[in-house]
């Protein structure tokens, strides 16, 4: 998914400033904005005082929308740098195309996973014959110094791996949950799984001391170490757990999203991730000039320009405001 705000801020992320030793319940409050033909998301990472979980840079949630008269999703073809992208729904269909030839319908609880790498553009619209909801999220990744010059590649993962336990199912996106392992390919060490939680279920979920966790919650009502939370919101909980407990009364469902904290500082400024302005201007300018993205094919619109570059230098500086 695209950053369409016309005038998007600078981000810098990354370093280890700000990240505690322990654990800590930090409600993130989300931005909503509009992503054009009547979506709007509600974003999440990053956000007034938190920039990242790991190295997860950017969450937007969306949804449930009921489409059946609109054209739902459209989101022309844009170029990335520096990043992965992961898709992933609830409800509905993502129609994935990106300037490698891929060409993939994507639809709940499937993991489309794109690593843009050195470059790369795409577009995800609903299909012009789509179902009545849409719910999911789009979530970005950093890539690490070792491998973000790497060439763009896309993965789809119709099955993936499930962790079961008294009261919960949990369906792994990235890295490992107890046990299972999913087959997207991750750069640094992560974890992203969608948790379901039973009605009634009162769960210790096994975690990893040394990550730093959030949780996005998708569906019902969930309470997430004694603090209640709706669907659409975000939990961010620190480091040094061990163990999450969760409930729900009447069931429902979350995303865990952790990972080791991100040591590197970056720059991240509309669709790129980088480590210099000069690196975020250089790949505007390669964008508008035709260059270096590649071309997607098959969309039927225009691409998506770059917006302006703002009038102060763009510098890495650490993870919170």
């Amino acid at each position: 998914m695209s950053d369409l705000q016309t005038r998007p801020e600078a981000v810098a992320c990354g370093g280890l400033d700000g990240v505690g030793s322990g654990p800590v319940r930090e409600l993130l409050k989300p931005r909503i904005v509009s992503l054009g033909a009547g979506t709007s998301v509600r974003r999440l990472l990053p956000t007034l005082g938190r920039r990242m979980v790991g190295a997860w840079c950017f969450v937007d949630n969306y949804g449930p929308d009921d489409i059946a008269q609109e054209p739902g999703m459209q989101v022309p073809p844009h170029p990335h740098m520096g990043l992965q992208t992961v898709s992933w729904l609830h409800a509905g269909e993502v129609l994935h195309r990106d300037s490698l030839g891929s060409l993939q319908t994507i639809r709940p609880r499937q993991l489309g996973l794109m690593t843009s790498g050195r470059a790369i553009s795409h577009s995800e619209e609903s299909p012009r014959d789509h179902g009545r909801m849409l719910h999911g999220a789009q979530l970005w990744v950093a890539l690490p110094e070792a491998a973000r010059n790497t060439g763009p590649t896309w993965e789809f993962h119709g099955e993936l791996p499930v962790a079961t336990g008294p009261g919960f199912k949990a369906t792994v996106l990235l890295g490992d949950v107890d046990g299972a392992s999913s087959p997207g390919t991750a750069f640094t060490p992560i974890v992203g799984a969608d948790i379901e939680v039973a009605d009634g279920a009162d769960v210790r979920l096994p975690l990893e001391p040394d990550f730093e966790y959030a949780v996005l919650t998708m569906d019902g009502r969930t309470v997430v170490d004694d603090v209640p939370l709706d669907p659409g919101s975000m939990l961010y909980l620190g480091c040094g757990r061990r163990e999450l407990p969760l409930r729900s009364d009447g069931g429902g469902s979350l995303m865990l999203l952790g990972g080791e904290p991100f040591e590197e500082r970056l720059v991240m400024w509309w669709n790129f991730v980088g480590r210099t302005g000069e690196e975020i201007s250089k790949a505007r300018a390669d964008w508008m000039g035709g260059d270096r993205f590649g071309v997607v094919h098959g969309y039927d619109g225009d691409r998506t320009p770059a917006p302006a570059l703002p009038g102060l230098p763009l510098k890495p500086r650490g993870r919170v405001r």
